[in-house]
């Protein structure tokens, strides 16, 4: 399992944008981790689906809110990973309204998860293999703080916990 101090993989996920520009096409488009996170402070937060019910009511919507206080913090970017693909993401921060707040990124074939040794297999509960829900603070594409939630559980991967570690 992934652990402080180590560097993120190096894996690609993938981002659904609503219209073209900043060099993005419209639609799903690659973002190499290692490459997006190498020069920022990041606060990093995943969770096991999107419009689940924790994710959808608890765990995305405080990090929305928190926005505003995690750039203070001097936090460049807030990443959203889940293991679904780019389309589901997108019409979740649709839903959501993450707008340039939150970048929600698809790690449809739980290739993030899988590397960082944060898997949950909820295969019994029709949902196959997903991400463990935590949170951690990324600097320069290295781990500086990892919060991992027990299955079942939303105690320690909450927006108010990171911050306090910021």
């Amino acid at each position: 399992m992934i652990k402080v101090g180590d560097m993120l993989p190096d894996v690609t996920l993938m981002e659904y944008h609503e219209t073209e520009g900043g060099g993005c096409s419209m639609g799903p488009n690659p973002v190499s981790v290692r490459a997006a996170s190498a020069d920022k402070t990041i606060v990093l937060f995943a969770l096991p689906g999107a419009f689940t019910p924790t994710c959808s009511a608890k765990h995305l919507p405080g990090y929305l809110e928190n926005q505003p206080a995690f750039k203070a913090a001097g936090v460049d970017e807030i990443w959203c990973v889940s293991v679904n693909d780019a389309f589901v993401m997108g019409a979740w921060a649709r839903d959501q309204q993450t707008g340039d707040k939150v970048r929600m990124l698809a790690d449809g074939d739980a290739s993030f998860a899988t590397a960082t040794g944060l898997t949950l297999d909820l295969t019994g509960r029709g949902m196959g293999l997903r991400s463990n829900r935590y949170s951690m603070i990324v600097k320069k594409g290295i781990v500086m703080s990892l919060n991992v939630e027990a299955p079942g559980k939303f105690e320690v991967s909450d927006a108010e916990t990171l911050l306090g570690q910021l």
